[in-house]
């Protein structure tokens, strides 16, 4: 029964990755605004939702280790798996604002949530500052709407004419897909690791972090099958943001969170190190071709190696 509830999890996850990109690109088009940028913030916070559900939850069931691992291990497959089997499916272009806004966005955030991370707590006031920065950098994206016609995606005729009303039902249908089968997945996931006595902090990094990457996965997938490659890179890169400034920042307000020393020895290390990586890769040809999925894929391997 566990098993085909993880079956059913995942078929609601590919309906709501397909209504998510049908959305938000038709909404893209009919706003006149890029879809790179709908990925980054629309997308992003959809596919972050089962994250910030799961470390919210953990969290005030006291467990921490859950909902930390939880954050550092998607931004972790987010990266490496998520845009590695995306690039293999279809190689993404990268347009030069990627480098200059949003991963320089990422790195910073990712850069802050280690330090604040040092002294083994993320409190309340840690937690207010990253909502701020949040709530700042969006008020930043959007207000750049109005340069961003250059960036338009080329979208079909039909997804052109979709009523907006109709872009926007699919696109919350789209993210209660990604919401109710996530936490699907996810809840028969653990069910299944915990017979194994693993720990609290090696499932949230591995099963559940990757379990609440599926969303940005199949939204990528589909992104990159549609050739709608703005919105693959901008949903990765904006769920790494939102996954620090909206999750680790709304649940530590709620309540504190510790930080074991494992994460900041061995987790920590690997998600910088993988954020750091990330740029030659952009940067090469503006391109993430077949070849660089694939070494996304080998290095989330490698970690799985020396974690497990």
């Amino acid at each position: 029964m566990v098993y085909l509830m993880l079956l059913v999890g995942l078929a609601i996850l590919l309906a709501g990755g397909k209504y998510l990109v049908d959305g938000a690109t038709a909404l893209a088009s009919k706003l006149g605004i890029s879809a790179g940028l709908i990925g980054l913030t629309v997308v992003a916070f959809g596919t972050s939702a089962p994250e910030l559900l799961v470390s919210v939850n953990a969290a005030l069931k006291g467990n921490s280790d859950i909902a930390m691992g939880n954050v550092i291990g998607s931004n972790i497959s987010n990266i490496s798996l998520v845009l590695g089997i995306s690039a293999i499916i279809y190689p993404i272009h990268i347009i030069r604002s990627i480098l200059k806004l949003d991963y320089l966005a990422t790195l910073l955030s990712a850069i802050l949530f280690y330090i604040l991370a040092l002294n083994g707590m993320i409190s309340r006031i840690e937690g207010i500052l990253l909502f701020v920065l949040l709530i700042a950098l969006n008020w930043y994206f959007f207000s750049k709407l109005k340069k961003a016609d250059s960036e338009i995606s080329i979208v079909d005729e039909e997804v052109k004419q979709t009523p907006l009303w109709k872009s926007i039902l699919l696109l919350l249908l789209g993210i209660l897909g990604l919401y109710y089968g996530s936490d699907l997945l996810v809840d028969n996931a653990v069910k299944i690791s915990q017979v194994f006595g693993v720990s609290e902090r090696i499932i949230g990094v591995t099963v559940i972090a990757v379990g609440t990457s599926l969303p940005e996965l199949v939204t990528s997938v589909i992104a990159g099958i549609k050739k709608e490659t703005d919105i693959a890179i901008g949903n990765i890169l904006g769920s790494n943001i939102m996954n620090i400034l909206a999750i680790i920042g709304v649940t530590s307000i709620i309540k504190p969170i510790p930080v074991a020393d494992a994460f900041l020895g061995q987790d920590f290390i690997w998600m910088l190190g993988l954020t750091l990586v990330l740029y030659p890769v952009l940067r090469t040809r503006l391109k993430i071709s077949r070849r660089e999925g694939l070494f996304l894929l080998v290095i989330y391997g490698a970690y799985l190696y020396f974690i497990l």
